[in-house]
């Protein structure tokens, strides 16, 4: 199989990294087990796994414990500035928005959502959670909360449309600004990993944020979890 003078591992290589390239194996995907492999390309095993950690080494498949060996998704960059829209983002980044809205509810704001939101704690609010996606692969988690009495029906908005930008537009706020954005990490629980198809342990950022309307008046408080190894945050200064 490997042409005169390449390795045969690194034939391997190339034949992997180029199905991937071409999509024929896409971001998410399982590699078939290292016997299935092993006898496609007719090789030891110990051949093969040079071919795949240097896969690994390169970014283009991850190694999960105990799970198998994935196409990694390269990471999508996204921006953190005044003006913040997740699907803006990454559209701009080429890449195709979505969102899983898992729970829609209303609830007594806690004291740290009433403070962000400059309300009383126990005022009723809206809160939103899900799973932010990128070309159909889930690259973090949120939690978006906003004040109930400025948002009638909003909870409807927020599960219909699935977009926390044009849910707010719908319901009478036309634009919005990022007024705080602290930033933090953490690690995966096992509850994360599911919702994230990552492993316990991974690597969190952490992202808190409050935006408001034009005269600063807080209308959302949100926590977005996004899987470092598959997201780049990027700041930019605004003028």
């Amino acid at each position: 199989m490997a042409q005169s003078g390449t390795p045969v591992w690194r034939s391997i290589r190339d034949t992997l990294a180029s199905e991937i390239a071409q999509q024929g194996l896409r971001p998410g995907d399982r590699l078939p087990t290292e016997a299935q492999l092993s006898a496609r390309f007719g090789v030891n095993r110990h051949t093969l796994r040079r071919a795949v950690a240097s896969l690994v080494d390169e970014g283009l498949l991850r190694a999960r414990r105990g799970s198998g060996v994935f196409v990694a998704m390269q990471p999508v960059e996204y921006a953190i500035g005044r003006h913040v829209s997740f699907h803006q983002n990454l559209a701009l980044a080429g890449r195709l928005p979505g969102r899983r809205v898992n729970v829609t509810a209303r609830r007594p704001a806690d004291p740290v959502e009433a403070q962000a939101l400059r309300i009383l704690a126990g005022e009723e609010v809206w809160v939103s959670e899900g799973v932010s996606t990128a070309d159909d692969q889930p690259i973090a988690l949120y939690r978006t909360v906003f004040p109930a009495a400025r948002f009638p029906g909003l909870d409807e908005r927020l599960s219909r449309l699935s977009s926390v930008t044009a849910a707010l537009n719908e319901a009478g706020l036309a634009e919005f600004l990022r007024a705080e954005t602290r930033i933090s990490a953490q690690t995966v629980t096992v509850a994360q990993a599911l919702l994230l198809n990552a492993q316990e342990g991974q690597p969190l950022i952490v992202t808190q944020s409050v935006n408001t309307d034009m005269q600063g008046v807080p209308v959302e408080y949100g926590t977005t979890w996004f899987l470092s190894e598959r997201v780049t945050l990027i700041t930019r200064s605004e003028i």
